[in-house]
């Protein structure tokens, strides 16, 4: 958590990314699970994603998915989503616009799939019929890991906004470019 109130653009931007990786190691942080929104057909639908991995010099967060989900669809149809974190903590609000692809790599998929295993969560991927599909009763039978997808999303900007005692205070951070906004 940051102590004091930042004051510099590049301090907040860099104080944005700090926080995303903090989220990473720190399974209570408030950034660990964020809504993504992604549109279905001309209209928003939203969910909550649990951020697995932040790269701050790629611009990149990753996180699971079933590949039969309709986000998988939907991202397939329209790369375009935003991210969306709120840390009652810091009083930080911190949307990001993003393009989202499902992991190419053989190997990297592994990898994680490894990682998840070593949890002893691969239940959560291994479902026999896509997410949403009406059942008439909670069924414990599980498939293999034939779904599980991995999501890249490469951040395009980062819209910052502080809700504080003292004044609010907005910032964008897109491109190498940074400006206050009006909160």
């Amino acid at each position: 958590m940051t102590a004091e109130r930042l004051d510099s653009l590049a301090a907040i931007e860099r104080a944005c990314w700090d926080e995303l990786a903090r989220a990473m190691r720190e399974q209570g942080h408030a950034w660990r699970v964020m809504t993504l929104a992604t549109v279905d057909a001309g209209r928003a639908d939203a969910r909550a994603v649990v951020v697995r991995e932040v790269d701050p010099t790629a611009r990149t967060l990753r996180f699971y998915t079933d590949a039969r989900s309709p986000k998988v669809q939907q991202l397939r149809a329209r790369p375009d989503g935003v991210l969306l974190a709120w840390s009652p903590a810091l009083g930080w609000q911190l949307r990001m616009p993003v393009r989202l692809a499902l992991e190419p790599d053989a190997d990297v998929l592994a990898a994680h799939w490894a990682g998840v295993e070593s949890i002893g969560a691969t239940n959560d991927y291994r479902a026999a019929q896509p997410p949403g599909t009406p059942v008439a009763h909670h069924a414990p039978e599980r498939g293999d890991r034939a779904h599980f997808a991995l999501v890249r999303a490469e951040v395009m900007a980062l819209d910052w906004l502080e809700l504080h005692p003292l004044g609010h205070r907005r910032a964008r951070f897109e491109g190498g470019a940074s400006s206050w906004l009006t909160p």
